[in-house]
């Protein structure tokens, strides 16, 4: 254990109300693509760039090419748990841990027992029915081929949050709170280049700040504790 990892764990010890805010490079550990990073989504080809086909304006005008993308890149229902999910729900379930702010679609968290999830972009496991309302799970997107359609014939949009679209206020208003009342707040695996997700951590008044990030990120944090190892591989050490 190195010596950033041993004041990790003293401040982690030392705390009672965590709030881990997360993003894709928690899930790399899972065989999830991050986004950026080298090798991630955003390098691969595709006929369109990620940005255009993951907006609304696209889904609206050429959905049977968002479906396409969207089975082929967004979706890894194999995936779980990795040792990070994992050591997060275990803090929940000792109370420690009072929130988990996650910019990911995957559901991975939940999967790993974490129940205090505020999920920023939605979920690929909620999909609903524009015309009816009515719930569809995860499945039936794998299932179904090109645009899938509900019985009532109108299609079913996955819940996850577009380029052009607002986040759900409500879930937002959460998140900020739960961030502004922490007294240890830890920020993994993303490159802070989203937002408004990533203007939250502003919001956070206290002094123990710890960036767990393979590479730079987008802003100065002048986080207390910087670490550039796997976020698994160094929360299994606490």
């Amino acid at each position: 254990m190195t010596e950033t990892v041993k004041k990790l764990k003293e401040w982690v010890d030392g705390s009672d109300n965590i709030v881990f805010f997360g993003g894709a490079g928690v899930s790399t550990e899972s065989g999830i693509p991050d986004f950026r990073s080298t090798g991630g989504l955003y390098h691969q080809e595709w006929k369109y760039s990620p940005e255009v086909i993951l907006s609304h304006t696209f889904y609206e005008s050429n959905p049977e090419e968002f479906f396409r993308f969207y089975r082929a890149k967004m979706l890894a229902p194999d995936a779980r748990p990795n040792a990070a999910h994992r050591k997060l729900a275990e803090w929940e379930a000792q109370g420690k841990l009072k929130a988990i702010v996650t910019q990911n679609i995957d559901g991975l968290h939940q999967a790993a027992g974490s129940r205090r999830v505020l999920e920023l972009h939605g979920s690929v496991h909620r999909n609903y029915c524009e015309r009816c309302g009515k719930f569809h799970g995860l499945d039936f997107i794998l299932r179904s081929e090109g645009v899938p359609r509900c019985e009532c014939g109108g299609i079913v949009k996955p819940d996850v949050v577009l380029y052009e679209e607002g986040l759900d206020q409500k879930t937002l208003d959460n998140a900020l709170q739960a961030i502004v009342n922490a007294d240890l707040l830890m920020i993994g695996g993303t490159s802070l280049n989203v937002y408004p997700a990533a203007g939250l951590i502003n919001y956070y008044q206290g002094h123990k700040l710890v960036l767990l990030n393979k590479s730079p990120v987008a802003r100065d944090l002048s986080a207390g504790l910087v670490i550039t190892d796997p976020i698994g591989e160094v929360l299994s050490q606490l």
